[in-house]
């Protein structure tokens, strides 16, 4: 079964990667979301991303797949070293790189070939020599041990079926008195039953995101400390809903209306820790 979702979740963002930019984080759609922006426009600026930011990358680098900015409250430093997990087309490596100026460096790993592919050739577009990207799985990180000072993340790890290693690989990753910061799903209550043996919800970001709770104790056991809520929102469930399911599960079709009940109990939150020096 995990095998089975990790594969699902390699080839669903996968097509995306190679549709490069027509995608939410539940999956690609082509609706206009009733304005003239690009959908992965409105989905970016919807989770807080300005137009400031969005304008000084590669378009191709936003594919509408955050549910938040983990950046926004990460208060990177000019030369620190960041990694990225689960990086996609590279927009938070892009956006870092501005922060952390040519002196420091940011890494991003996906595990999805063409994303890997579409960020590096993103990077040789922007011309950022700062940022590079690793083929790799977040629960086996191809980064050497405490060898970065900050560790950000943007609604991957909900993706994971071993969330518990991710946090210990990022912990492990870290230097001393380094930092992380996330913005993921997590859920404020139950989910029905047919969204949570959806395999199709799962990789759309909502069947295999735990309760708030259960996410924070997770951070801690992996041995962070100063782990906190720093800000949580609503998601957009209207722009979020709008992707296809067309799997089965008991013989009833999970339809638009069941997942926008499902998206009403799942939040995005921005979660900081930190490891101890």
């Amino acid at each position: 079964m995990i095998e089975d979702i990790r594969k699902k979740v390699q080839e669903r963002y996968g097509k995306i990667a190679a549709g490069a930019g027509a995608a939410s984080c539940c999956g690609p759609t082509k609706s206009g979301c009733g304005c003239s922006q690009p959908v992965n426009q409105v989905l970016s600026q919807s989770v807080g991303y300005s137009d400031r930011e969005l304008k000084s990358i590669p378009q191709e680098a936003n594919l509408g797949l955050g549910c938040g900015n983990p950046l926004a409250l990460a208060s990177l430093r000019q030369g620190e070293t960041v990694l990225d997990l689960g990086s996609g087309g590279g927009i938070d490596c892009f956006l870092a790189s501005q922060q952390v100026g040519s002196q420091g460096r940011v890494i991003g790993v996906d595990m999805t070939p063409d994303m890997i592919h579409l960020a590096r050739e993103n990077a040789a577009k922007g011309n950022y020599h700062n940022v590079e990207f690793r083929l790799g799985e977040i629960e086996h990180l191809p980064v050497a041990d405490n060898s970065v000072d900050a560790a950000i993340s943007n609604c991957v790890i909900n993706l994971s079926t071993q969330k518990e290693q991710v946090f210990r690989e990022i912990f492990r990753v870290l230097k001393p008195g380094g930092r992380m910061m996330v913005s993921d799903i997590v859920l404020t209550k139950q989910l029905p039953e047919r969204i949570k043996k959806s395999v199709e919800a799962y990789t759309g970001c909502i069947a295999g995101a735990l309760s708030r709770q259960d996410y924070l104790e997770a951070i801690q056991k992996a041995g962070f400390s100063q782990v906190k809520v720093m800000s949580e929102t609503g998601v957009p469930v209207d722009l979020w809903s709008d992707f296809p399911i067309n799997e089965s599960t008991g013989g009833a079709k999970i339809s638009k209306t069941d997942i926008k009940e499902a998206l009403q109990a799942v939040t995005s939150a921005k979660i900081y820790a930190e490891k101890k020096v």
